[in-house]
């Protein structure tokens, strides 16, 4: 007996949240942060489409990445730099897991966590957008812990990182190491499903060499998931509404 397929896509479901979030938190006049990934890119996508329409207008956005700042212009949207705004009313974003509980997250697999770090806690309200295979009951259950460090002596970080219990691995592209955009390498670090994340992310940030981690803790303030029965948002307690 074959099984059934599902209803709808990932592509379709992260497309569905996207629309969710500018339905429901985007305003004309607005201050909005751009996200970075496949999921905050059809976010920007929808926003510039309807800025084309002129059904939003006014708006200026800060990005979190480069390739995230040149799809907004290229809808013709105001791109701004962080500190060239004083506050930022609302920035959505995907996120690589999310625990259902806390709203803690898992971020930096697109390589860009210290841009979106930065961007979440200049931010009013931090909204993040994923389809249902993103819930996780415990962070690094699916995915590794990015860590952006200092190329310098990466290798000594990696051992330091190493002894609070990950497994870390140098992120290459085409065989040479990957670069941030502030031109920094990515360890991406397995660790065994984190019971105190708080605890971990303090840990990792004091860890020399290491410039920021992909932990997000007490940083979401919305959480829109879309699965195939629709598009809901979660509570801290984990329940839907």
């Amino acid at each position: 007996m074959s099984m059934s397929q599902p209803a709808f896509t990932q592509q379709e479901l992260k497309q569905a949240a996207a629309v969710y979030a500018v339905d429901t938190f985007i305003r004309s006049g607005m201050i909005i942060g751009l996200g970075s990934g496949s999921t905050a890119e059809l976010f920007i996508q929808e926003l510039g489409r309807r800025v084309e329409a002129g059904t939003l207008t006014g708006l200026v956005t800060v990005s979190t990445s480069e390739k995230s700042s040149d799809l907004a212009r290229s809808f013709g949207m105001v791109v701004k730099e962080l500190a060239d705004v004083e506050t930022i009313d609302v920035t959505v974003d995907g996120a690589d897991e999310i625990e259902t509980a806390n709203f803690g997250l898992t971020k930096g697999r697109g390589g860009a966590l210290l841009r979106e770090k930065l961007v979440a806690t200049a931010s009013k309200l931090q909204v993040i957008i994923a389809d249902e295979s993103k819930l996780v009951n415990q962070l690094g259950e699916k995915m590794p812990i990015p860590v952006e460090v200092i190329p310098f002596g990466w290798p000594h970080t990696a051992k330091r990182l190493k002894e609070l219990g990950s497994e870390p691995a140098l992120r290459l592209i085409n065989g040479q190491p990957y670069l941030t955009d502030g031109q920094n390498y990515v360890l991406d670090c397995r660790f065994p499903p984190l019971n105190d994340p708080r605890g971990m992310a303090n840990a990792i940030k004091g860890t020399v060499g290491v410039v920021e981690h992909g932990l997000f803790i007490d940083i979401a303030g919305r959480v829109v998931i879309a699965g195939n029965n629709g598009v809901y948002e979660l509570e801290k307690t984990g329940q839907s509404r």
